[in-house]
This record gives structure tokens, sequence and C-alpha cells, in this order.
């Protein structure tokens, strides 16, 4: 595993998990709830932001690895799918729009793993709707965490309009996916 800025932001990354986690179990009498979503949502952003910079970073840099490639994903697909739990568990998400995303990533992570051992990975790269579905997902994540108004608008209401977007968005950019793929699964047979 090389060691370099963009491998050590990942690493980085993963380790905000428990961070993440753990601001929901410190006592409401050591900090308030409005301080919780606060330090959550200042958490998850940091992780969404190192995301976006060790990529850009590996590529200015020329620091790229099969290592790097390979973490970066299954970090984010860690912190987003920690994050749509946790939703799950203080009440500010459904539960099956939390199903349809973490099921989404596990297949397509298969569906590309699998891509990958036939020599086909570049059929299922990351497209432009997967860009924007992520976009849309790690925003409303943001507000949803954060819960409060601001500027008397309401972060959850928004951030629960952007989780519905970003869900349909994940099935249809699943179906996407899967018709590059399924000319390749019907000649592998």
């Amino acid at each position: 595993m090389p060691i370099n800025l963009p491998n050590l932001l990942t690493w980085l990354r993963i380790l905000m998990i428990p961070l993440l986690v753990g601001m929901y179990y410190v006592p409401h009498d050591w900090i308030a709830d409005h301080n919780k979503n606060l330090a959550a949502m200042a958490v998850f952003s940091f992780a969404a932001i190192t995301d976006w910079l060790d990529g850009y970073l590996a590529r200015t840099l020329n620091q790229t690895s099969p290592f790097g490639a390979f973490l970066d994903p299954v970090a984010d697909k860690l912190m987003v799918a920690t994050a749509l739990i946790m939703l799950v568990w203080i009440g500010r998400l459904d539960g099956f729009i939390a199903v349809i995303i973490i099921g989404r990533e596990i297949a397509i992570s298969a569906l590309r793993e699998w891509m990958a051992r036939i020599g086909k990975s570049k059929s299922v790269a990351v497209s432009f709707l997967g860009k924007v579905k992520t976009v849309s997902q790690m925003t409303a994540i943001i507000m949803l965490l954060y819960h409060d108004e601001f500027l008397t608008l309401s972060m959850h209401a928004i951030g629960t309009i952007l989780i519905y977007v970003a869900a349909v968005l994940t099935l249809w950019s699943m179906v996407y996916y899967l018709k590059m793929a399924l000319p390749q699964a019907m000649r592998s047979g």
C-alpha cells in the first residue's frame, strides 16, 4: 500500500466513521441536540470534501494507485451507509430509502467487480448520472444530519426531498449500469 496524501485522506475518512456514530451516543446533558447535529454534519461534510480532494490530489500529484482506486469507493460507501443507518436510527429517514441506496451500492460494486474480472470495467465506469446522484445524496445527508432551520429554511424538509431525488437517481443509475453490463453478461453466459 503506497503511503501518500490521497490514501491518507481516504484512511482518515474511514477513521471518521466512529466519530460520526459517536456524536449521537454522547449524553444530552453533555452536548445539546443542536450541537450534536452540527458536529455530525461537520464530520460528514469534511468526509465528503476529502472524498473529492483525495481523487483530485491523486490525479494532480500523479499518485494514483490500484490500492487507492480500491479503497476510495469502499471508504465512500462505508461513510454513506453509516450516515444513512444513523439517520434511520434517529428517525430522520425512512428505512426503505436507506435500503434502496445501500442495496444499489452493493449491487453496483459487485457488478463492477465482475466486469473488472472479465476485463470490461470501462463498461460500468462512473457516469454523469452517477455523479449527479452522489451530489444530491451527499447534500441530502448533510441537510438531514443538520436537521435544524437555516435562514428560515427547513434543512430537514429540503434534505428529505433531496434524498428522495437521490433514491430515484440511484435506481435510474442502477438500471443504466445494468444495461451497460447486460451485453457482457449475455456473452459470458
